[in-house]
């Protein structure tokens, strides 16, 4: 309990760091022409293993965003390492970023591609004391809708495929730009299987 109250605050933070620029949601729509090959015209990626974007929180993307650019600015070292996104981050200005981010916020999410399941559930909801898993529900909400205000990032009706691949990346530790390195230590303790089945039911959410 500790760690996910240290966790909120640092998200709380980084948040009011994050949001320095106001971002103008109809400015955005027309600086995602790039964006809409991989994530849709709207935010909704009709390619599983890339992230739906609509709906997701602004703050959560500007983070996001900004740390893309980070990591390319810093050889690796710091933010988020990603080639294709990376690139992408360069050319985006902070009221690029904020701009774009708010039109994505503005838009809805259409359903995700996963299946409800009853071992993704259990773990969703309750976690597994014996493994050290955290119940997601704590910081990602009931219904998968995220805590915008703290960081916690929406996953209800994303990409099943797109949450598989980054619980994988996070137990891995090729991603690490999670708040205090919480989301590294609780897929660090996940099996495959159990990875698969909590990325169909947090996508089947609504």
């Amino acid at each position: 309990m500790k760690k996910i109250i240290m966790t909120v605050l640092l998200g709380l933070s980084a948040v009011v760091t994050a949001n320095a620029a106001q971002g103008d949601a109809e400015a955005g729509k027309g600086k995602t022409a790039m964006c809409a090959a991989c994530h849709g015209p709207d935010g909704n990626s009709l390619v599983p293993m890339y992230p739906k974007l609509a709906g997701q929180s602004a703050s959560y993307l500007v983070k996001q965003l900004t740390e893309f650019k980070l990591g390319m600015t810093s050889a690796g070292k710091s933010g988020r390492v990603d080639p294709v996104m990376g690139g992408m981050a360069m050319a985006l200005s902070e009221q690029d970023i904020a701009d774009v981010s708010a039109f994505y916020a503005s838009q809805k999410s259409t359903a995700g591609n996963g299946v409800a399941n009853a071992e993704g559930k259990k773990l969703y909801l309750g976690g597994n004391a014996e493994m050290e898993v955290t119940a997601c529900v704590a910081c990602h909400g009931i219904n998968g809708k995220g805590m915008p205000s703290a960081g916690f990032p929406a996953l209800a009706s994303q990409n099943a495929e797109y949450l598989k691949s980054q619980l994988e990346k996070f137990r891995s530790g090729a991603r690490n730009n999670d708040l205090n390195g919480m989301m590294q230590g609780v897929a660090a303790n996940l099996t495959d299987e159990e990875i698969t089945a909590l990325s169909q039911y947090m996508s089947s959410l609504k």
